[in-house]
Order: C-alpha cells, then sequence, then structure tokens
C-alpha cells in the first residue's frame, strides 16, 4: 500500500513539474506574453531550475533550457519509480535514459490534453474568460490543422474531440513501450 501510495504522489508531482516546464518552453514558442497571470506562475514554479541552465543553453526562438529541465525532472522521477519496484538503477541507466524521454513525451501529451480540455469547457462555459485567449494561443497550433479538415457542424467546433483522440492514441504507444522497457509505468 506504500509503495501505491508513494508512486501515485511522485507521479502526480513530477507530472504537474514536467507539465509547467514543458509549458514554459510551449509558452516561449507560440510568444506569449509574460507579463499574464498564467505566465507569471508558471516562471515563478520553474525560475530555479531553468535560470540556473539558461547559463549553459540561453534563450533562443525554442527554451531548451526548460526543456533540458523537463528532462531533468523525467530522470529523476523515473529513477525513483525504479527504486520503489526494488531495482538498482545503476543495472539500467541507458534504459532509463529512454524511459525518460518517452515520459518528457507522455508530459507533453498528458499537457495538450489538458489545455484542449481547459479550453473546451471554457469556451462552452465562460467564453469570455480571461483566460480564453491565453489557451487559444496555446492550442491553436494543433487545432488549427485539425480545423482546415474537419468541417464545422452547425458551429460545434470538432477539432479539440479529433485532438483528443490522437493523442490519447499516442499516450496508449508512449506508454506500451515504456512500461515494456521497465515492466513497471511511468
Amino acid at each position: 500500500m506504500f509503495g501505491d501510495i508513494a508512486r501515485f504522489l511522485l507521479n502526480t508531482l513530477f507530472t504537474l513539474f514536467g507539465a509547467a516546464l514543458l509549458l514554459r518552453a510551449w509558452m516561449q514558442v507560440v510568444r506569449m506574453p509574460p507579463y499574464n497571470p498564467v505566465s507569471n506562475a508558471v516562471m515563478q514554479a520553474t525560475n530555479w531550475i531553468v535560470l540556473p541552465l539558461r547559463k549553459i543553453l540561453p534563450a533562443g526562438k525554442i527554451d531548451w533550457a526548460s526543456i533540458l529541465a523537463a528532462f531533468i525532472a523525467s530522470l529523476v522521477y523515473v529513477v525513483l519509480m525504479v527504486v520503489l519496484a526494488g531495482v538498482d538503477p545503476m543495472l539500467m541507466v541507458p534504459m532509463l535514459l529512454l524511459v525518460a524521454v518517452l515520459t518528457v513525451i507522455k508530459w507533453a501529451l498528458n499537457l495538450i490534453i489538458w489545455m484542449t480540455i481547459l479550453m473546451a469547457l471554457l469556451s462552452w462555459l465562460n467564453p469570455q474568460s480571461p483566460a480564453m485567449p491565453l489557451l487559444y494561443q496555446i492550442t491553436a497550433p494543433f487545432l488549427d490543422p485539425l480545423r482546415r479538415i474537419l468541417p464545422r457542424l452547425g458551429g460545434i467546433d470538432l477539432s479539440p474531440i479529433l485532438l483528443f483522440v490522437i493523442v490519447q492514441v499516442l499516450l496508449m504507444v508512449v506508454t506500451r513501450v515504456a512500461v515494456s522497457m521497465t515492466l513497471f509505468g511511468i
């Protein structure tokens, strides 16, 4: 029972932190203004690890420091999960590096799902919400290509549903590969 609780807590903590790091990198790609409350909160939550890494990897169009920080966080997470499974992580170093990369991909896919669901819910419940422009800016690169393919049905945008299905399938593939490599879930 303790192991299940510890795995749940680690998964929750590291997934949220990894998603924040990836959101920080994505906000830079879509040129989200840094003065809004969401950007400010993400920056403050992640500055402690990203700013020191910026000395090694300066910011450009892609925030490599945030992506490296997400990889470091995923590596720590995977090592902790392996230790909780009762396996010596030193026996699995090359595989752990690959599983850490898969974990970052899984976090990115989860982030896409969360942002899409949040945007869809707010568009139905409160389309005038101050968060809508931010969510639209973050999700537009994923949804706009799908909007060109899918017709609108009576004013209903089905692109979030299609994106959700695509990302869920990708999550299943990534999770299956990671589980087959480690014999436990990430």
